[in-house]
């Protein structure tokens, strides 16, 4: 079966590398992320990795700090990520690429778009990390402007705990109503929380599709590849 997609984002949450535990990395969890990713590269499909950094540091979660001091810190967390991504995935022989949006050329590639772009037809895995270097935007954002930079035809959103978008947290209401498809205004007028408002206006302004799905579904990133109908579509 063929891919759906040429060229992809993945977005991955903090949480998602942490796996089980409340913080930190869970290398177990990586590691399962990583052979996905490797299938995922195998099929010919160009895949660039947004790292969220959540399971260090949530920058807007701050109370007494300033909040661009807070989110130059979750930016830390975001690279910590990338890295224990890109050793998992070069343990298994997937060529790979970290690049940061804050430069710290002793540990990782500064993004270049057009590098990036490059390392992509090669085939390489190119891990997006750092935010977009600035405070105050969330690696919502930087997913959405990295697929539109590199046009990248979707974003995939691998979320933990949950597998779509719902019309409220159904971890707190059963009767919480899964959307199949929704568009991008009716996530921004209905304030659903899969994004934020910044993100979502990227991707519509640039006709970026989005499809959210659980990443605790073994095999669903592959799915979600292959055009199944799992999740939920933002178009």
């Amino acid at each position: 079966m063929n891919p759906k997609y040429d060229r992809i984002v993945l977005k991955l949450s903090g949480e998602a590398m942490a796996g089980n535990k409340e913080s930190g990395i869970d290398m177990d969890r990586v590691k399962s992320i990583a052979e996905d990713i490797k299938k995922i590269n195998e099929m010919g499909v160009e895949t660039s990795i947004v790292v969220g950094g959540g399971n260090f540091w949530r920058g807007r979660d701050s109370v007494n700090m300033d909040r661009a001091t807070s989110d130059y810190m979750g930016m830390l967390g975001t690279v910590m990520n990338a890295l224990a991504l890109q050793d998992s995935l070069e343990n298994i022989d997937v060529v790979t690429r970290v690049q940061t949006a804050i430069e710290m050329k002793e540990v990782a590639e500064p993004y270049i778009r057009r590098r990036a772009i490059r390392h992509l037809e090669k085939h390489r895995v190119v891990i997006f990390s750092g935010g977009i270097g600035n405070p105050y935007f969330s690696t919502d954002t930087t997913a959405a402007l990295r697929a539109a930079e590199i046009s990248a035809d979707v974003i995939l959103v691998a979320k933990k705990g949950v597998d779509g978008i719902y019309d409220s947290d159904p971890k707190y209401n059963s009767n919480a109503k899964k959307y199949n498809e929704l568009s991008y205004l009716e996530i921004i007028n209905q304030e659903l929380k899969i994004m934020d408002a910044t993100a979502i206006s990227l991707c519509m302004d640039n006709q970026i599709p989005i499809v959210v799905f659980g990443i605790d579904e073994p095999g669903a990133m592959l799915d979600v590849v292959h055009g199944k109908d799992i999740g939920t579509k933002v178009k």
